[in-house]
């Protein structure tokens, strides 16, 4: 049974809702048509399966489920202390941003932080007795993961898809810092916008959702 934005109805789930309360959403099964939801085999190739996208797949995939964190909470001011305290560091890209160390602050190169193994592998023909003793004549499994993916955000006017498949993509998130009075909808820094259904104010931080495109899953 697909999902819906919490408050939405199914018209508009079936339309791509921004209706209801924000929720964080699986970018592999979030916006309509994802690679994760909805999909039929419909041929194999090279030992793989070959998908067709349920034009029929409504999913949200949410991820909140009440015990997660999404936009809200409103974390309180000022930032520099009360960000901390939550847990989390400013600028911080659910589903991207990693630590090296206390301070260094990187971003994944792959789907490692949202899929076990980067979500996917691939199957391909052994590569003989010389490498850990695999027949060519037998397939293997190798990892193939997906690029680095962002964990996505609809709700509160939030949209679920960000635009036409077959790439369905939708919209990331990124803790931002109010410098000022904020309303709901409006950016609280550039490409971020508030989506927890009540103003912010001065030294208050969100999850912001993007207002560009997910990158395709790939």
């Amino acid at each position: 049974m697909p999902a819906s934005l919490p408050g939405s109805t199914a018209v508009q789930n079936a339309a791509n809702p921004s209706v209801g309360l924000a929720v964080l959403i699986n970018p592999f099964s979030g916006p309509k048509g994802s690679p994760f939801g909805g999909r039929t085999i419909t041929s194999w190739s090279a030992g793989n399966p070959v998908y067709t996208n349920d034009a029929t797949n409504l999913s949200t995939g949410g991820l909140q489920t009440g015990i997660g964190f999404g936009s809200p909470p409103v974390i309180g001011a000022p930032a520099a202390t009360f960000i901390k305290e939550g847990g989390f560091t400013d600028d911080y890209t659910p589903g991207v941003s990693y630590f090296t160390s206390a301070t260094a602050m990187q971003s994944a190169t792959t789907a490692i932080l949202t899929a076990i193994g980067g979500g996917k592998s691939s199957i391909v023909d052994g590569t003989g007795a010389g490498n850990n003793g695999t027949p060519a004549s037998e397939k293997v499994s190798v990892p193939a993961p997906y690029a680095a993916q962002p964990i996505l955000m609809a709700g509160q006017g939030g949209s679920r898809d960000a635009g036409a498949g077959p790439a369905f993509t939708g919209f990331g998130t990124k803790l931002v810092t109010a410098v000022g009075t904020v309303a709901n909808g409006v950016a609280v820094e550039t490409g971020f916008l508030n989506r927890s259904g009540v103003s912010i104010t001065v030294g208050q931080s969100v999850f912001g959702s993007a207002t560009a495109a997910s990158p395709a899953v790939t």
